[in-house]
């Protein structure tokens, strides 16, 4: 059982570390939101996001994305219009509207825009199902259960420790000029993403 939390620990790892539109969003949030409460809706989306995906990988029901060619290129259309337009909203977000006490990204708009990023991301689905789920087969009983929960928890902890991060650097920068030029950034890797996924859709289809 060891083995399979240690492996667990490492792939869940190695799956979200990478900067990628769902981190991008979740570290943004902890910067822009007035306080780390007001911050919790996108943790706790991303966070549920990510355990259906990693229990829905773990029992094969995800499978079928890969089984059906024609169900992998919608999923991914649905992503590049998603990725595309959270750009936008990451590129317009300027040093003013970091001072309007998270008015700009309420409760419900973290959770709609951190479901989106999460659900509607086909390399993270993929990700999860090619990897998580592949590796899930290696364990049977009480060790796959071990092995999904390591995950899971790793997730969580990462998208918390992403919020904490983004609201020290928030507070280093009073101005808000540094997170309007950070969000311009973001931006940039969230269309660089789609893209990429723009470039295997159009691969897929081929």
């Amino acid at each position: 059982m060891t083995e399979a939390i240690l492996h667990g620990i490492i792939l869940a790892f190695g799956l979200i570390v990478p900067l990628g539109a769902q981190n991008v969003f979740v570290f943004n949030q902890g910067a822009l939101q007035p306080t780390f409460v007001r911050a919790l809706p996108v943790v706790v989306t991303t966070g549920i996001c990510d355990t259906i995906l990693i229990v829905a990988a773990v029992s094969g029901v995800s499978l079928l994305v890969l089984t059906f060619a024609w169900l992998e290129n919608i999923i991914f259309s649905i992503g590049i219009i998603f990725l595309v337009y959270i750009g936008f909203v990451l590129w317009k977000s300027d040093a003013a509207s970091m001072k309007v006490d998270g008015q700009q990204f309420s409760a419900k708009k973290q959770i709609i825009f951190a479901a989106s990023v999460s659900l509607l991301n086909p390399h993270a689905i993929l990700d999860t199902i090619g990897v998580i789920g592949s590796s899930s087969l290696n364990y049977a009983g009480d060790v796959r259960v071990a092995f999904t929960l390591t995950t899971i928890i790793v997730s969580w902890l990462w998208f918390l420790g992403l919020v904490i991060a983004g609201r020290y650097f928030g507070k280093l920068d009073s101005s808000g000029k540094l997170m309007a030029l950070l969000n311009k950034g973001s931006a940039l890797v969230v269309w660089g993403i789609a893209i990429y996924l723009a470039i295997r859709l159009v691969g897929n289809i081929g």
